[in-house]
């Protein structure tokens, strides 16, 4: 037991120490792609936003820093000769590797059910932080029981848009209303239509009334009926399912309550709901980066070929990782079921990473 908590510990600080050393190189990358882009903010406008990102950049490629706390462990405990000690005390390859998997496994849930909610968070703030610098507005989107609500602006004005369903591409609303607001803050006019067919730079209304709502204006009076009004729009068809189709901006809490929103608005769910399984696979995906970081380094330093050893454990982890997210992308084409696609990769990896360890120890 108290050998398990030595390579526990071990592995712990050594994927803290690499997860850090991640942290500030992409901090640092992102600021100078923050700098280039926004040269008109301040410096602190610009670091905040880099802090922002930072985070969801760091949780994606934790299987990475996963693999290479495993190699850059083991690496160390050949050099010491600790692994070989422990051989000879009688304990296996898999006996060493319990710590550092029950590690991963735990840091992959902790990863998922607290690191998740805190990505999303500091995506969210920052996409809209970065529309702000934009275009000096935001435009956003919520769902909820009484429909989807949307909302654009130019810096000038706003518009609140409500609209009851839409169609899975996201430019038909019905049952629509729009009501815009003056530089001021006040609203100065209604609209409500049968349906809204979004166009380049525009809204299309079908069977649209008007309402103004100026000051000393009776609003039922001043009433007007068009069968058909264009009102301008800065929205985009990508911009509009940007607002909600970037998964990993919702929290994991919050995924299924949002995935049935979605459903009753008449948006497809299919990219939520592969999303969601890829998380709650996530903590068996990182113990298959270690078992595979394992295979490849559980061996003595005198024996030669390391460096052939480490890059092998690399290619393979990296290869197992563009074969997770790739067999993300048909998930989310609706090529592949949404349980097959975010667990088969983990498990195949997983049973990969054992049949290699138990060829090396036992032959």
């Amino acid at each position: 037991m108290i050998l398990h908590l030595y390579f526990a510990r071990r592995f712990f600080w050594t994927f803290a120490t690499v997860a850090t050393v991640f942290f500030a190189f992409l901090m640092l990358l992102d600021l100078i792609e923050q700098v280039r882009r926004f040269n008109d903010a301040t410096f602190g406008e610009v670091f905040v936003l880099a802090l922002l990102n930072t985070p969801e950049g760091l949780y994606q490629i934790l299987p990475l820093i996963t693999i290479l706390s495993t190699i850059a462990l083991f690496l160390g405990l050949a050099r010491s000769s600790e692994l070989v000690v422990a051989r000879a005390a009688g304990r296996s390859g898999l006996s060493v590797l319990a710590g550092p998997v029950g590690v991963a496994a735990v840091i992959g849930v902790l990863a998922v059910a607290m690191m998740n909610p805190i990505v999303a968070a500091t995506s969210k703030r920052y996409h809209d932080l970065r529309e702000m610098h934009r275009t000096g507005g935001v435009n956003a989107l919520s769902i909820g029981s009484e429909g989807l609500w949307l909302r654009q602006g130019d810096g000038q004005s706003q518009t609140v848009i409500r609209a009851l369903r839409a169609n899975p591409e996201a430019t038909i609303l019905y049952d629509v209303s729009f009501v815009a607001y003056a530089a001021g803050g006040g609203p100065e006019r209604r609209i409500e239509a049968d349906e809204a067919r979004l166009r380049t730079g525009e809204w299309q209304l079908i069977n649209a009334k008007v309402w103004p709502l100026a000051a000393g204006v009776n609003p039922e009076e001043g009433a007007q009926h068009f069968d058909e009004l264009i009102v301008p729009s800065t929205l985009t068809q990508d911009r509009i399912r940007g607002s909600f189709g970037t998964p990993s901006a919702i929290s994991i809490w919050d995924l299924p309550e949002f995935i049935r929103q979605l459903d009753l608005a008449g948006f497809s769910a299919r990219r939520h709901v592969v999303w969601m399984q890829m998380e709650l696979a996530r903590p068996m995906f990182l113990v298959a980066m270690v078992l595979v970081g394992a295979a490849f380094t559980m061996r003595h330093s005198r024996l030669g070929r390391t460096g052939v050893a480490v890059l092998s454990s690399i290619l393979l982890g990296f290869g197992l990782y563009y074969i997770r997210n790739f067999a993300q992308i048909l998930g989310e084409n609706g090529q592949l079921n949404a349980m097959l696609a975010a667990w088969a990769p983990p498990v195949a990896a997983l049973m990969l990473a054992l049949g290699l360890i138990l060829h090396m120890e036992d032959g």
